[in-house]
């Protein structure tokens, strides 16, 4: 196996404890516009990023919250993130504490549109 398909194993493997299920979608979706696309990004983003030592993943899955949130442009991720950070046992009442948090830092409207991201979040998780 090579360098780069056992980094996209690792990424994809980190991406299915985040969201059972989502390595699948979210790869169909990248290989649609590139084959290269998904060893790319996810490589470095899951495997060379998110997976490395010394930040907990469900640390790291909070703090990705906050700052998806506070961007407020990223509204898809931000729902997904926000699905993975319960997967990774942060509880609702934390999501909600992170929400905000961000009104003070980011903005209200930044606030108002992880609002809609957490709701959305919230009713997948119950359906679950």
């Amino acid at each position: 196996m090579s360098t780069a398909s056992n980094r996209l194993t690792r990424a994809l493997s980190l991406l299915d404890d985040l969201e059972p299920g989502a390595p699948q979608r979210v790869k169909a979706n990248l290989d649609t516009f590139h084959a290269d696309t998904a060893e790319l990004v996810l490589g470095y983003a899951f495997a060379d990023v998110v997976g490395r030592d010394g930040i907990d993943l469900k640390t790291r899955e909070m703090m990705t919250v906050a700052m998806l949130a506070a961007m407020g442009t990223a509204q898809g991720q931000l729902e997904f993130h926000m699905r993975a950070a319960m997967n990774t046992g942060v509880n609702r009442e934390e999501i909600v504490e992170i929400v905000l948090q961000v009104s003070v830092y980011a903005g209200v409207p930044a606030c108002m549109n992880a609002i809609t991201a957490a709701k959305k979040a919230f009713e997948a998780a119950e359906k679950g």
